[in-house]
């Protein structure tokens, strides 16, 4: 370390550190410190500036997550956590009532449920990444994660856009942070079956005609 000072004060830093017995509380701590570190970081407004390890019991999934990955490979996150340790925080915003709400690793989030070893070795913790967003906000960020991700159930990414639209976001908003084009939105906003949603919408004949085109590419599931 370059500078003599502090590297002294880094030193006694951590004999006090050390004289912590109790693990809650020297996590705490660390928490604190990362924190308050944090916010002289000239990289602050990346959210993976500052990881924290929270209590699994406080973070809680979201309602919107539309993403769905296969047993096979929810085990082979298994063996990476198991393996590697978490190398990828959890992303969560702070719900109101709900404390930490997860935006993206709802699987991450799952493996030290359903495993005993991942829950004793992370000592009931989580790694947790914040973002400050709006609850519109968090689910657009909840589609940008996990659009290249695993499978997406269509009738719940319609529920997305449904209540997206509840809250006022424009169709070019929608398109704009959930990376999709008009003609995807189209297609959910059917799905749902509200036609309150088109509402403001005149179609041309020809526009009509391709909207309904659209309509038998759906899967009979969707439709």
């Amino acid at each position: 370390m370059n500078n003599p000072e502090i590297a002294r004060l880094c030193g006694q830093l951590i004999q006090e550190l050390n004289k912590i017995e109790d693990t809650d509380e020297l996590i705490d701590c660390l928490n604190d410190i990362r924190s308050q570190l944090h916010e002289l970081s000239p990289l602050k407004r990346h959210p993976v500036d500052c990881v924290l390890w929270v209590k699994r019991d406080d973070v809680h999934a979201n309602e919107w997550n539309p993403n769905h990955v296969a047993p096979p490979e929810m085990e082979l996150l298994y063996t990476s956590i198991k393996c590697d340790g978490y190398t990828q925080p959890i992303v969560t915003g702070m719900h109101e009532d709900n404390g930490y709400e997860i935006v993206d690793g709802f699987h991450r989030y799952l493996i030290p449920g359903e495993h005993a070893d991942i829950m004793n070795n992370t000592l009931g913790y989580l790694p947790v990444a914040q973002i400050d967003r709006i609850r519109s906000d968090r689910m657009a960020s909840t589609i940008r994660h996990n659009r290249a991700r695993g499978t997406h159930e269509v009738e719940l990414m319609g529920n997305i856009v449904k209540e997206l639209h509840d809250l006022g976001r424009s169709d070019d908003w929608i398109a704009k942070h959930l990376g999709m084009d008009a003609d995807e939105i189209l297609r959910l906003k059917q799905i749902t079956g509200l036609a309150e949603l088109f509402a403001d919408k005149e179609f041309s004949t020809g526009e009509a005609q391709h909207f309904f085109a659209l309509m038998q590419t759906l899967p009979s599931a969707a439709q």
